[in-house]
């Protein structure tokens, strides 16, 4: 038997999120809905001799895609050799390719039996794009801002990669001084997005407390091609937002970018973020912020030290 890491990127606007849903009144299928689920299937052009199970290092749900993500596999040849690495690679994109399937193999390694591609992880970094319309867009006999996203050009191969916004008055300086306030060491539990799941861990009050290391704004590129890109760079502000810490929250992500473009919107103030994060409670987020869409969203990186392989 050998453990071998995976290194994964996909376009998950298709998928239910990266982890397979397990139902255990139900008897054991292949969850084609999920990323794990499909790699899963996927390795099974290899036949080994145990049963496959994938271990994740980190969760994305719905939508969010990854440029950088990891899991581990022990797979036992029935002539007890090692798989070839490269021929692991290669086989499985051939196979993900041959379904048409948007997930991608980057490599594969021989790692330690000791190994987890979740508990040796030291920290993970998701990205966040978006587009800021340059034009200030006419409102409707409402006075609302209602379909302008749909009259608005869009360049075809940014849909469901990038958060495209029309609006006015947006303040990228007032977002930047505001993400500072999130570094470092808080309860975030007005961030997390209430689930199904319970368990003793989830009930501990230290369990939705995290520190975030870094948060960096920076101006981003459209990723439209020919005269689309030219359009592109006319009518929209491109940016990113970064953020790296050694774990996250359900949609912790989402909401804190959220909160970030209604400070950049005018919607909320700063007194707002401070209420949110000294008084952490599921009951105390403001509803005039919106979630941030999972279209924007990139896991870009896990990170693990040098020698946990």
């Amino acid at each position: 038997m050998n453990r071998y890491l995976l290194n994964i990127s996909y376009i998950g606007t298709n998928f239910r999120g990266i982890q397979k849903t397990v139902n255990k009144l139900e008897e054991a299928r292949v969850d084609t809905h999920s990323i794990q689920g499909c790699l899963e299937l996927a390795l099974r052009v290899f036949h080994p001799k145990n049963e496959i199970q994938t271990v994740l290092s980190s969760r994305t749900d719905a939508g969010v895609h990854a440029l950088h993500s990891t899991l581990h596999v022990d797979l036992e040849r029935t002539d007890g050799k090692p798989y070839d690495t490269t021929i692991l690679t290669g086989v499985l994109n051939r196979t993900l390719d041959k379904q048409n399937l948007p997930i991608r193999v980057l490599s594969c390694q021989r790692v330690q039996d000791t190994f987890h591609a979740r508990y040796h992880a030291i920290g993970r970094t998701y990205l966040y794009r978006f587009a800021v319309s340059r034009t200030t867009p006419e409102l409707d006999k409402k006075g609302s801002l209602r379909n302008k996203g749909y009259e608005a050009f869009l360049p075809v191969e940014e849909i469901d990669r990038c958060y495209f916004l029309q609006g006015n008055n947006f303040d990228i300086e007032r977002l930047t001084a505001a993400s500072r306030k999130f570094i470092g060491v808080h309860d975030f539990r007005t961030f997390m997005s209430v689930t199904r799941q319970k368990s003793p861990s989830r009930d501990h009050p230290m369990f939705t407390v995290r520190k975030i290391d870094e948060i960096n704004i920076r101006p981003g590129k459209s990723l439209a091609l020919g005269p689309n890109a030219e359009t592109a760079e006319q009518n929209y502000n491109y940016w990113d937002i970064e953020v790296k810490a050694k774990s996250f929250l359900y949609k912790q992500v989402r909401r804190i970018v959220g909160t970030l473009l209604a400070i950049a919107n005018a919607r909320i103030d700063e007194r707002c973020i401070y209420q949110m994060l000294t008084i952490p409670s599921k009951h105390n987020w403001d509803h005039r912020i919106q979630i941030a869409p999972a279209c924007g969203l990139y896991l870009c990186r896990v990170h693990y030290r040098n020698d946990a392989f």
